[in-house]
């Protein structure tokens, strides 16, 4: 018969420190990028949002740390200098940028973050830090079903959503760049899927700083 007195630290499993990652969600306009991003934010306390540095003003209800880092053209110059970008570009006549060495230092401290970007943007990740990188393209399941989302939002005019069709296009032939590919044919259970993809990340075997101690305990 089973010791029901047996220690509970026999059964739980020990919360190993861990090294964070960069999780990147890549899409054509329509294939779900947005919506899944948010359902794994709300879902899980363990990754959060890029936070970008940039010049422009805040807007009334912004908060600094929390939407944006707001920062003058001397501290941006700065930082551009310092090479403390992993990557930065001019939008509407100012500048944003994703910040190196604050991402750096929590992915010491085991937080995972969120990148909502494109494949260029991937691609300038993975020069700067491709060890903590982990990138998932998110395909529709036609494009027949990605024209059809994009004409149900009831928001561009028939030219427009011609242009998204061809940019996805060539979106699209950038997949095999990834290294996880999910088809969202329904919402829910791609989300599983790529959240899944996440776990799984999470326990690969060298950003699991504390095994080592971990294993050395029992071995001892």
């Amino acid at each position: 018969m089973a010791d029901s007195t047996a220690s509970t630290s026999d059964t739980v499993r020990p919360n190993l420190a861990r090294r964070g990652l960069m999780f990147i969600l890549s899409s054509p306009s329509g294939a779900g990028k947005t919506t899944i991003s948010r359902m794994l934010l709300d879902a899980d306390e363990e990754i959060r949002l890029s936070v970008s540095v940039t010049t422009r003003p805040p807007r009334p209800g912004e908060i600094d740390g929390t939407h944006y880092y707001f920062v003058d053209d001397a501290e941006f110059d700065r930082m551009v200098e310092e090479d403390d970008f992993y990557e930065w570009a001019h939008v509407f006549g100012h500048r944003y940028g994703t910040p190196k060495g604050r991402i750096r230092s929590a992915l010491k401290e085991g937080q995972d973050f969120l990148f909502d970007i494109d494949w260029q943007g991937t691609q300038q990740l993975y020069q700067k830090d491709r060890q903590d990188v982990v990138s998932v393209f998110i395909l529709p399941p036609s494009l027949a079903e990605l024209r059809r989302r994009l004409e149900s939002r009831a928001q561009d005019s028939a030219d427009v959503i011609d242009a998204r069709m061809d940019r996805a296009r060539g979106e699209i032939s950038h997949w095999a760049e990834y290294e996880y590919v999910v088809v969202n044919d329904d919402v829910d259970a791609c989300f599983e899927k790529v959240r899944a993809i996440l776990e799984a990340e999470r326990m690969e075997r060298t950003r699991q700083t504390g095994l080592i101690p971990f294993v050395r305990e029992l071995m001892a």
